[in-house]
């Protein structure tokens, strides 16, 4: 009898689904409950942060069909600044007015197209000017920088360290750090230089355009606007840097840990669309080179986070509200947590992290079904689909598809960036976890479903079980029928059989679980 298409591979799905769930359902027999229930809860976990990188990829691939090969450092970027803001608020503040100032140039973006397109200079001079420009702009940005006073640490002083501060920290110690030196800095000529660098800058970019998409158009006075408030809004930044410092170290750990998560969001919100708008959109016709640029940026990443705060690997201390130990801990409720904040939680006599197997897999739940619902059931998410099928009609209806797409890529790398702020607590922060958890996501991906958002979510789930199962028979063992023989998966075989499972699954289903046909 011959079957249609879709049930047949409805079918294989089925059938894959209910192997998988015996063979777990096997795995369970050959361990105690509470380990079982551990093991599920710590699989759930590792799925969830694996989930947070795979997502994003998902989001920008299967909407732009772009692969973003530097999204694992993304998400690495995004556990180094939930750091920053969490552990040295100090730095974080200081920086907070460069950063407004050297953006503010680019909300002049139409005004700078007015006055490329008004510009008659033709041949090497019309050629040599934007570079100009960029040189004069990166020089003032040498000499503005140079003297800035930015509380830094210092890699090469255990002490001062990222990874001398981080143990401080964890041991509930946050440290009194000495101000910058402001002997050779003028607040006048460095706030100037930096706008001055950031309109020059922006303008240079502009002029690399050609006549056809330097457009003029009718400058409209919000751009002037938005531009007045952000330098405004630098210079308050600078102003009250002391009074905003003291507030945020004076905040409880929550509330910070929650401002590290917003600002690690928004931080990977603005990498996104500056890589997209800069690096990813002249290459959207160019699958070859987006692999290449993404790879090269990805490497230049990973070595701006060494340079900045190391090599070493070190901790970051969990909030107040999973941090506590005690006579009281651990909880055996969710009411005992609530009441005494400890970290850990008896679950069927086994002991969890309630940061790593409860916080962290809520989170994920949460992001899987809010950008299911932005995709599926907003306004916004009907623009982004539509958008993808047909551009042309799109912008036909006077939608901006270009901003859209900028939008999808930065919500992407921010979800990464997510991923990476919740990781930092739960696994530490290291120089390679970037590309560790993106070999995760990738296989999740094939085994989910590429351009599938639910195949991420299931692939992910897959992988971060199948994992820690391998893990904890690793510790106990498998016995071998009709043998006196305990074989121990060694810690190699853990990525091997996530490998392993992709490859059995995408001889059987190419397009993956959930994944439909090109």
């Amino acid at each position: 009898m011959n079957l249609p298409h879709n049930i047949r591979k409805n079918l294989t799905i089925l059938i894959l689904l209910a192997v998988l769930t015996f063979l777990f359902t096997i795995a369970a027999q050959g361990m105690e409950s509470k380990d079982f229930v551990i093991t599920l809860l710590r699989g759930l976990s590792v799925g969830s942060l694996t989930f947070l990188v795979a997502s994003g990829f998902s989001l920008i691939f299967g909407l732009l069909d772009v692969l973003n090969l530097a999204h694992g450092t993304l998400f690495m970027i995004g556990a180094y600044i939930g750091w920053t803001v969490y552990v040295r608020p100090d730095t974080f503040v200081d920086l907070l007015a460069p950063v407004v100032l050297l953006t503010s140039g680019f909300l002049l973006g139409d005004f700078w197209k007015e006055l490329g397109a008004r510009i008659k200079l033709k041949g090497f001079i019309r050629k040599g000017i934007p570079w100009l420009g960029l040189l004069l702009s990166v020089l003032i940005l040498m000499n503005v920088l140079k003297s800035y006073p930015i509380s830094i640490w210092d890699p090469g002083n255990y002490a001062l360290s990222p990874v001398g501060i981080s143990y401080l920290a964890t041991q509930g110690i946050r440290g009194q750090f000495p101000p910058p030196d402001m002997s050779a800095f003028s607040p006048f000529l460095a706030l100037t230089g930096m706008v001055l660098a950031s309109m020059l800058f922006s303008f240079s970019l502009t002029l690399f355009r050609s006549k056809k998409q330097l457009i003029s158009r009718k400058v409209n006075w919000l751009s002037f606007l938005k531009f007045i408030l952000l330098v405004l809004m630098g210079i308050l930044f600078f102003i009250f840097n002391d009074y905003l410092t003291g507030l945020l170290i004076g905040l409880n750990t929550n509330l910070l840990f929650l401002v590290a998560i917003l600002v690690a969001i928004g931080s990977g919100f603005a990498l996104g669309a500056l890589m997209e708008t800069t690096v990813i959109r002249p290459l959207y016709v160019r699958p070859i080179y987006q692999l290449m640029v993404t790879l090269g940026l990805s490497a230049i990443g990973i070595e701006m986070v060494r340079a900045i705060w190391g090599r070493p690997e070190f901790a970051m201390p969990r909030p107040e509200l999973f941090a506590a130990t005690g006579e009281s801990c651990p909880a055996t409720s969710f009411a005992d947590w609530w009441q005494y904040h400890c970290s850990t939680m008896l679950v069927m006599d086994g002991r969890i992290r309630v940061f790593n197997e409860i916080f962290i897999p809520i989170v994920g739940l949460i992001v899987l079904i809010g950008v299911w619902l932005l995709l599926k059931r907003s306004r916004l998410g009907m623009i982004i689909r539509a958008g993808v099928q047909d551009r042309e009609m799109v912008e036909a209806l006077g939608i901006n598809v270009r901003r859209v797409f900028t939008l999808v890529f930065a919500m992407g790398v921010g979800l990464a960036a997510l991923g990476g702020v919740l990781a930092a607590p739960s696994i530490g922060l290291s120089n390679l976890m970037g590309e560790s958890f993106l070999l995760n996501a990738l296989i999740a991906l094939a085994i989910g479903g590429l351009t599938s958002y639910p195949g991420a979510a299931l692939g992910s789930l897959l992988v971060g079980l199948l994992q820690q199962f391998i893990i904890k028979y690793g510790q106990i063992g498998i016995p071998i029928p009709f043998t006196d023989i305990v074989f121990k998966p060694s810690p190699p075989i853990v990525p091997a059989s996530t490998i392993l499972l992709m490859v059995v699954i995408l001889l059987l289903l190419p397009n993956g679980l959930l994944g439909k046909k090109e």
